[in-house]
């Protein structure tokens, strides 16, 4: 009987807070090219960008499986009590462009443009099936712009969030995924990026918290199935109100797609018994064969 064999080299899992470099030519790594296919499993990657905030949340995204791109953005207004969102399939680079540093949505009658004060982020490699998955988060960095929504400008001067993800994942993939800005009861800035199901070893995880710019790991988390909470290993937990919801259902020929993510608010405590005097973000439930 044959066995298939992983691919992905014996230092896995890697975290760049803590191990620094990953082995020169090890694996692929961006930002070099990854190839389409390795092992049989397909290159998946994707940007996201979130600015959350008491008057506005959004997130831009673009993201390719085996070379097939499509792109998203959505904005939920506060105080309007209105989202706005669409997810392009068609000529997705003409709707929603990334730089270093720049996130720009035009679309209709949505035009977004930010400006995003990036920094080194966390990456992480972890072994996923017979695959690997890199990613590198940012939390609670300064994001900074305009939105323009049928004719209406709404500026933006908050924090964000953003996800740089490749990988060879698993064919049938779910998560469970948190990533949210706010301010402690102490006054400093906060951000997290909490997950399960993917990046989710014990240790060398891509699960942190950040407190005024400086991450660190923290231990695994279990959601509600509802997404009304995220629990810390350490203790305490993470309540999160939904208030608008963004949600697809794909059926694609060489993909399927089933997600939710609501925006909200969130309180509670983060590792630390750091206490939330407010909180702002999504929490997403996604269920992939791809």
């Amino acid at each position: 009987m044959l066995t298939r064999r992983s691919t992905y080299p014996p230092v896995l899992p890697w975290r760049s807070d803590l191990d620094g470099p990953p082995i020169p030519g090890a694996f692929p790594l961006p930002p070099d090219r990854l190839p389409l296919l390795r092992d049989g499993r397909a290159l998946k990657r994707w940007r996201y960008v979130g600015a959350f905030g008491e008057r506005v949340m959004l997130c831009i995204g673009f993201a390719r499986v085996l070379g097939l791109p499509q792109a998203w953005w959505a904005v939920w207004d506060r105080d309007a009590r209105r989202l706005r969102e669409r997810t392009v399939f068609v000529r997705p680079g003409r709707a929603v462009r990334f730089a270093a540093g720049r996130a720009t949505v035009r679309d209709g009658d949505c035009a977004i443009d930010l400006a995003i004060e990036e920094d080194a982020g966390v990456q992480t490699v972890c072994p996923h099936g017979d695959g690997y998955v890199w990613t590198r988060k940012q939390a609670a960095v300064a994001v900074r712009g305009t939105v323009r929504l049928a004719g209406e400008a709404i500026a933006i001067d908050t924090l964000g969030v953003v996800d740089d993800t490749a990988g060879y994942h698993d064919r049938h993939t779910a998560w469970r995924w948190s990533a949210g800005v706010g301010t402690a009861a102490d006054g400093r800035i906060v951000g997290w990026n909490l997950v399960e199901g993917v990046n989710d070893p014990p240790v060398r995880s891509e699960r942190s918290v950040w407190i005024d710019g400086a991450a660190f790991e923290v231990g695994p988390v279990s959601f509600a199935d509802d997404l009304g909470r995220v629990g810390f290993a350490e203790g305490g937990e993470l309540r999160f109100a939904a208030e608008a919801v963004r949600e697809r259902h794909d059926e694609l020929v060489v993909m399927r797609s089933d997600y939710a993510q609501p925006f909200g608010t969130f309180s509670g405590a983060l590792p630390g018994g750091v206490q939330l005097a407010a909180g702002w973000g999504v929490m997403e439930h996604h269920r992939a064969r791809w």
